[in-house]
């Protein structure tokens, strides 16, 4: 048995059926070299041969009785992959705004917490342009309980490799798998008892780290002469800062790297601070259509992994995260993208100071249970100013190709869960030398979300032209 971190745990308290909190991903591969199509016999085989290399493949929820302490993990002793599995066809014509409204579909549902907290649904039928004929997709779907995104590309890992062989050679062993008696209310309640005891010197712990980082972030900010990032719920109020509904939208954007790091490599900044002046861009236009760009620059939430060495092959969050000013008042492309980066800067050294996962460990499970509950019902957003406007999160992969079970991945959109009051989730995964920006919304707060995916573009080619770059040619 593993317990959640409080921060795991509040994942599951949040969760309601207008909200999930999974994250989630598309895959979309072509079909291996000596396969005309897709088999999805062999598929189920080869997921099998693969359940060891994650533990949250077998692991299932055990929640206390009043939430008297935060849930267990264990070892389902119900375990069946049939559950996890499902394979359906795409909607005819099958181009890629069929498969990202099922995927939509997909990701707006709750799973079921008696069993492991993940899905996968196998789409056939493809007809996507410039996609090879009989290519397949794969939807994910995982708790977020379970994974952040550093755990949760140790998950795909263990279904895609470098090698474009069937079979990776670690199949090849037998690997012991034992599953656990699920354990009674009061047993846990018992069992938490006994943990809390060290409770008030992890307190004295957690406060003596605080200090020394408060102290160590203030000097460096004083030293380098930074200025703050921006301060929780100062954030202006736009048209997706509101209560989500169920009813989720998804699209996405893909780019070539290679205009990424040119306009990286003349604005001397990163590739991450390129990306969010690509979004800053894009929120500035689809807002301005609407008239309802605010005078203020609009704040985003990026989550910053924290996971050591030590954390690799554990489940749960490993995160802390910084607040950027999206400069989204400033007109000039290039003087948004010198903006954006002086907030990030001075955001990466105040997020040092406390980790989110260690606040949350303090906080009592029953506490920390019915305050995000009544965060959900009550729909308070409606009353205050947002905490952040959006949540931009950045997942780089490989630059080289990945395979699974032969069949090579071409591209990647990912998901993560909205909450109210934050209706616009962006995720960008780097991968193979592309972007893709990934953008989920609510129905009811942007209907039109293709616009705004179309607004990416234009302003990857407003930010280009701002800088003077020759775009290649499009791919």
């Amino acid at each position: 048995m593993q317990q959640l971190s409080g921060l795991d745990a509040t994942f599951l308290y949040i969760e309601s059926n207008r909200a999930p909190m999974h994250v989630g991903g598309v895959y979309i591969f072509e079909p291996s070299k000596d396969n005309e199509r897709f088999n999805y016999y062999q598929f189920r085989d080869f997921i099998e041969s693969r359940l060891h290399i994650s533990r949250v493949f077998r692991q299932r929820l055990v929640e206390a009785p009043l939430d008297m302490s935060h849930p267990y993990w264990i070892e389902d002793p119900d375990f069946d992959l049939e559950y996890h599995l499902h394979h359906v066809a795409i909607p005819q014509p099958g181009g890629s705004q069929e498969l990202l409204d099922l995927a939509a579909r997909i990701f707006s549902r709750t799973m079921d917490r008696k069993r492991p907290l993940w899905e996968i649904t196998i789409a056939e039928g493809l007809n996507i342009e410039g996609i090879p004929p009989n290519s397949f997709a794969l939807i994910t779907k995982v708790h977020h309980a379970a994974i952040d995104g550093g755990s949760g590309a140790e998950m795909m890992g263990a279904l895609l490799n470098p090698s474009p062989a069937k079979r990776p050679k670690d199949n090849e062993e037998h690997h012991y798998w034992e599953s656990e008696r699920i354990p009674t209310g009061i047993e846990i309640i018992a069992r938490n008892y006994i943990k809390s005891v060290g409770t008030p010197v992890k307190l004295a712990k957690f406060l003596y780290e605080a200090v020394g980082n408060t102290i160590d972030v203030a000097k460096e900010a004083i030293t380098k002469w930074i200025e703050p990032p921006p301060m929780p719920f100062t954030a202006p109020t736009t048209l997706f800062n509101a209560p989500v509904t169920a009813h989720r939208i998804f699209g996405g954007a893909n780019i070539p790297l290679e205009r990424i790091k040119k306009m990286k490599n003349i604005a001397k900044t990163t590739v991450n601070n390129v990306v969010l002046a690509v979004c800053a861009g894009a929120l500035r236009r689809y807002l301005k259509d609407k008239n309802n760009l605010p005078k203020k620059p609009l704040v985003a939430m990026a989550p910053i992994s924290v996971r050591s060495e030590e954390d690799k092959g554990a489940m749960g969050n490993k995160v802390s995260a910084m607040l950027v000013s999206l400069a989204t008042n400033e007109e000039d492309p290039f003087k948004r993208l010198m903006l954006i980066h002086e907030s990030a800067t001075s955001s990466k050294v105040y997020s040092k100071a406390i980790g989110a996962d260690k606040i949350m460990d303090l906080v009592p499970s029953e506490l920390a249970a019915l305050a995000a509950r009544l965060y959900t019902k009550s729909k308070v957003v409606e009353y205050i100013r947002p905490i952040y406007n959006l949540v931009i999160t950045n997942v780089p992969g490989p630059p080289i190709p990945l395979y699974m079970g032969g069949a090579k991945l071409l591209n990647h959109y990912g998901t993560a869960p909205l909450i109210d009051g934050a209706g616009l989730l962006m995720v960008v995964f780097s991968y193979a030398g592309a972007i893709t920006i990934s953008a989920t919304s609510c129905r009811e707060l942007m209907p039109d979300l293709d616009k705004f995916i179309e607004n990416i573009y234009e302003s990857l080619d407003e930010l280009e032209q701002a800088l003077q770059v020759i775009a290649p040619a499009s791919q």
